[in-house]
């Protein structure tokens, strides 16, 4: 689990705690499992924040849920994301906008806790879930436990997202198609299938754009030279990267860094 803010460092949340949040940049764009998008006073202002809706408007593309918490709605709107068209600021009484809220903003919390559950039930199984249910929401626990279900073994769908993780948090060490199989229990062949079927590329292609997002984050914000950026990315050498770069991006490494820091007005 990761806190993402639009510069990154301390966050002081509404309970006064200091959350340590990472940046936004490009390791993101695979997507998550997951992502909520916390409220508070400060989400009207990042509604407005473009290089934050653009950021969000990319990532939704590849993750399967988004919820919103509270105000954090209001970054949806702007983003047109989940079918929510953008409103004009100002443009509509405070009140009534107060009033249309408190239903959706109710239904929201639930949706992110439906969300959150069902992550837990994935990733930790049924009787964690169910105590994470109990503990925190004892009034609301009744009316979500049947969405838990039973405790049976993962569908091949499951075993596949799994291994779709694997391979993202492991992308930056030299590993194989092989091996993620392995971590799906599939036969190479099925987990080949299989993967095309639920993810919509090759496992190839996914462990390859994993690789280059952390590339383009390192070639961007750090001064490490292509041959290093391309070992501690699973890479291999720099002539490689290079003849990978140009083939995907249309420029060579050199020239992405160059362009990319001219943009940011590095």
């Amino acid at each position: 689990m990761s806190f993402l803010s639009a510069a990154g460092g301390n966050i002081t949340c509404s309970s006064s705690i200091r959350v340590w949040t990472d940046g936004l940049d490009a390791r993101h764009y695979m997507g998550f499992d997951a992502l909520f998008v916390a409220g508070g006073k400060g989400a009207r202002a990042a509604a407005r924040d473009e290089r934050l809706i653009a950021w969000l408007r990319r990532v939704h593309a590849n993750t399967s849920t988004v919820r919103p918490i509270g105000e954090g709605r209001s970054l949806l709107e702007a983003a047109c994301i989940n079918g929510i068209q953008q409103r004009e600021f100002g443009s509509y009484n405070v009140r009534e906008e107060r009033d249309e809220r408190n239903g959706s903003e109710a239904n929201d919390r639930l949706e992110s806790m439906k969300s959150a559950l069902m992550l837990i039930k994935r990733d930790l199984g049924i009787d964690v879930a169910r105590n994470v249910a109990e503990r925190l929401m004892p009034d609301a626990g009744d009316s979500l436990m049947s969405l838990l279900g039973d405790s049976s073994g993962k569908s091949p769908a499951d075993k596949v997202r799994a291994a779709a993780r694997w391979l993202q948090e492991n992308c930056q060490r030299s590993i194989s198609i092989a091996d993620a199989a392995q971590v799906a229990a599939m036969s190479e062949r099925n987990f080949l299938r299989r993967f095309k079927m639920e993810v919509g590329v090759t496992p190839s292609d996914y462990l390859l754009h994993a690789r280059l997002a952390i590339t383009c984050s390192l070639l961007t914000d750090s001064e490490l030279p292509v041959d290093k950026i391309a070992r501690r990315t699973g890479m291999g050498n720099g002539d490689r990267l290079a003849k990978i770069f140009r083939k995907r991006m249309k420029v060579s490494p050199t020239e992405y860094r160059m362009k990319t820091r001219r943009e940011a007005g590095i």
